[in-house]
Order: C-alpha cells, then sequence, then structure tokens
C-alpha cells in the first residue's frame, strides 16, 4: 500500500469511528441527561465533517503535476487543515455557548451509567488517537496528524465528562451543574490544540524551514555519490505528503558541464531512491575553487 493510500483508508477509520461515537454520546447525554455527553457529542458531530474535510483534502493533495499545477497539488493539505480547525473552534464554542446556558438552567442530575459509557469512549478514543497519529507519522500528513488530535481531545473533553458527572453525583443536589463545567474545561481544551493543530499547518504554507533531521540525511547521502565532494545550502520544504529539496553541491571546477549535468542526476536519483517521501530534488552544481 502506498504513502497516499495509507492515508486516505486511515480517514475512513476515523469517519466510521466518529459517526459512531457521536450517535452513541448524542443518545446517552439524552437519555442520561448528561449535557456534558451532549457537549461531546457536538464535538464528533463537527469531527465527522473534519473527517471528511481531511479525506478530500488527501485525495486533492495527491494528485499528480499538471501544467496548471507543475508543484503539483499538496498546498490543498495544509488549506484542509485549516478548515479542519475551523470545524474545531466551532465545536468549542458550542459547547461554550450551551453549557452557560445550561449552568444557569436548574436540572436534573445525570444518570450514573453514563459513567461506564464514557469509560468506554474514552479507552476506545486514545486507542484511535495512537492509531491515526502513528498513520500520519508515517506518511507526513498534517492533515492526519489533526485528525488524530480529534480523537485526543475527543478522548480529554470524555474524561473532564466523567470528572463532572462524577462530581455531581458524588455531591447530589447543587452540584448539578459540575458537567456543564466540565464541558467548558473541555471548550478551552479544544481551542488549544486548534493552536497546536494550526501552527505547523502555517509553517507548511510558508515554507518555514523546519526538517534539520532531513537535511542531515541528504547530506549524509550526497557524499556517497560519485563525484560530489561536499554540500553547501539544503533547503527542505513540504507540499502535501511530500518534501521538496534546493540543494548545492561542490564538484571538482575541471570537470565538463556534461559531467556535472550528469552527476546532479545521479545525485537527484540516488536521493529520491533512498529517500522516498521526497518530491522534487534541485540540484545547483558549485565548482570547489569558488567553495
Amino acid at each position: 500500500m502506498t504513502t497516499e493510500q495509507t492515508a486516505v483508508h486511515t480517514t475512513f477509520f476515523s469517519i466510521a469511528s466518529n459517526f459512531a461515537l457521536a450517535v452513541i454520546k448524542g443518545v446517552a447525554g439524552v437519555l442520561g441527561n448528561s449535557h456534558a455527553l451532549i457537549a461531546d457529542a457536538i464535538e464528533s458531530t463537527a469531527d465527522i465533517f473534519s473527517s471528511f474535510l481531511v479525506f478530500i483534502g488527501l485525495r486533492y493533495s495527491t494528485k499528480p503535476a499538471d501544467d496548471n499545477h507543475p508543484y503539483g497539488h499538496g498546498r490543498a493539505e495544509p488549506l484542509i487543515t485549516f478548515m479542519v480547525v475551523g470545524f474545531l473552534i466551532i465545536a468549542a464554542t458550542l459547547i461554550v455557548y450551551k453549557s452557560i446556558q445550561n449552568i444557569r438552567s436548574p436540572h436534573e442530575l445525570p444518570k450514573a451509567w453514563t459513567l461506564l459509557v464514557l469509560g468506554a469512549i474514552i479507552i476506545w478514543k486514545e486507542i484511535s488517537y495512537r492509531f491515526v497519529i502513528a498513520k500520519s507519522k508515517i506518511t507526513g500528513s498534517s492533515s492526519l496528524k489533526a485528525d488524530a488530535w480529534h480523537h485526543r481531545t475527543d478522548a480529554i473533553t470524555s474524561i473532564t465528562a466523567f470528572i463532572g458527572i462524577s462530581i455531581a453525583l458524588l455531591f447530589g443536589k447543587g452540584y448539578e451543574s459540575a458537567d456543564d463545567w466540565a464541558a467548558l474545561i473541555a471548550a478551552g481544551i479544544i481551542l488549544y490544540n486548534s493552536y497546536l493543530i494550526f501552527r505547523p499547518a502555517l509553517g507548511e504554507i510558508m515554507d518555514e524551514q523546519v526538517y534539520d533531521d532531513l537535511v542531515q540525511k541528504i547530506r549524509k547521502i550526497a557524499p556517497e555519490v560519485e563525484g560530489v565532494l561536499a554540500t553547501e545550502k539544503c533547503y527542505v520544504r513540504k507540499s502535501g505528503l511530500k518534501y521538496y529539496v534546493d540543494l548545492h553541491v561542490t564538484v571538482k571546477a575541471s570537470l565538463t558541464v556534461k559531467k556535472g549535468h550528469e552527476i546532479a542526476h545521479q545525485l537527484k536519483d540516488t536521493l529520491t531512491e533512498k529517500l522516498p517521501q521526497l518530491g522534487n530534488v534541485l540540484i545547483h552544481i558549485e565548482p570547489d575553487d569558488m567553495a
């Protein structure tokens, strides 16, 4: 299975998981009189749409280059990540609004059995987070990473709901709004994680130089190619699931233009073979007497 196929298939898992949990949380929240669970259901509903956006973004970003897009369509992925963050912010805002309304209005205590539902949800969402974050590391997908953090955020909000409901049940009358306060805390956590997801995607759009590990690998591989004496500048930018490299290498000044051209092609082929995550490598030849 290719990197692109792995990323796309992972989104199917997220969509199915979020849909099932949105239904379970919504039904349990209404029947169990838990506003924190209902808030959790709202977030999971937003996650369904955001996971679907991730799917669309990955499918589009992996399209091959064409005449109008010679560098490919990879920029679609961080743009989709921005939209996913937007969904998170909307979900957090809805949770805050609903929680404040519930705090102001007296209501019954939540049912004790909702804690069992939340316990199962917490375990499942943490498993989901670990699965999707592992796939995001394999594929290098920023939108998959955002999707993974949706699962982790969902687990955190479920934990706050669990604590809030436990407090309400433990202390009884007068503490009915404990799970509403828990929902407010969860909203704050969602907003904070929205920033953590947004920041790397912004760096990707701005071609931020943050791929030092990959640069070191490139510098280590390059001298293995016959004719390459050393490396100078090495810039890496990410677009979608691929990394694009601008590399300056030093060769003997006495070489012909043709030989320098052959070395550049050999180096490019070697790098893309040993580092399959690379999209395109642009190589500039420098003579050693100018190094």
